[in-house]
């Protein structure tokens, strides 16, 4: 645990030094997260307040998940890893007496943990001094806010592994671009990036709630803003952990089969 310990904190402290590109994102998470405020504003007021979810809920959804944005964007995956394996630096990788899965993992959790913590601070600081109706607001209570934080690790963990699995199925390509494409397109849509999973119709937003996708930022930022409470999200909680170990499975048995047929440059 220790060994993988420190590429978590290697890629933790690489992560920590971009600090000019966190000041464009800052900028740009600010512009773009108060025009989805001006634009549910809107949507509710032509509706007469008839919307899934209260304005305040979210007005806190969206600065959640504009200031948190790195740990939850599929699309951010570590080119380095996709360079490895079509190059066949990944050959060094398997002679470290370490679980490979175990190190990228850990490599994935370090990198986007230090740049969501260059992001999260500032973005989080300029919602809560906002005006009042565009304005980010405290969890109902404490108990809300430590299910929060453990939605949250958990959500992270199912983004880590659903990338990983794409990880390990690019072991069986010549290109990664297609599984990448393919498994990454629709993640942000069916996650409640785009908009929340309460706006879905009904009958969608149940065959969204059978994909992993919707345990990923859904949870969590609805537990805080105080759209799902009470024994409500224990369901969620419960599925959450379930495809965690689905998908952390999953990417260990590729992985195993993808080491016994690896070939670098025909050896």
């Amino acid at each position: 645990m220790k060994k993988y310990y420190s590429f978590f904190k290697l890629r933790f402290a690489t992560g920590l030094q971009y600090r000019m590109a966190s000041v464009t994102a800052l900028t740009t998470q600010l512009i773009w997260g108060l025009m989805e405020c001006l634009l549910y504003k809107a949507v509710a007021e032509a509706t007469d307040g008839r919307i899934p979810m209260d304005y305040s809920s979210i007005v806190t959804y969206i600065w959640l998940k504009e200031s948190l944005y790195v740990l939850f964007n599929t699309w951010a995956m570590d080119n380095d890893l996709f360079a490895m394996i079509t190059s066949g630096d990944i050959a060094y990788e398997l002679c470290r007496p370490l679980s490979v899965y175990s190190m990228w993992f850990s490599r994935m959790t370090g990198a986007r943990i230090s740049e969501a913590f260059l992001r999260c601070i500032p973005v989080t600081v300029c919602a809560f001094l906002m005006p009042k109706p565009y304005r980010m607001t405290l969890p109902v209570n404490g108990a809300a806010f430590l299910f929060f934080l453990l939605t949250l690790f958990l959500a992270l963990g199912i983004t880590i592994t659903f990338c990983m699995l794409v990880y390990m199925l690019c072991l069986f390509t010549v290109s990664p671009q297609g599984w990448r494409m393919v498994l990454t397109g629709a993640v942000e849509f069916l996650s409640g990036n785009v908009i929340p999973l309460p706006f879905f119709p009904k009958k969608y937003l149940f065959l969204v709630e059978l994909s992993p996708f919707a345990y990923m930022q859904n949870v969590p930022f609805r537990i805080y803003s105080g759209d799902l409470a009470g024994a409500a999200m224990y369901p969620y909680i419960i599925k959450q952990v379930i495809w965690l170990a689905a998908l952390m499975s999953a990417g260990i048995v590729i992985w195993k089969l993808a080491e016994k047929r690896i070939v670098v440059q025909g050896g």
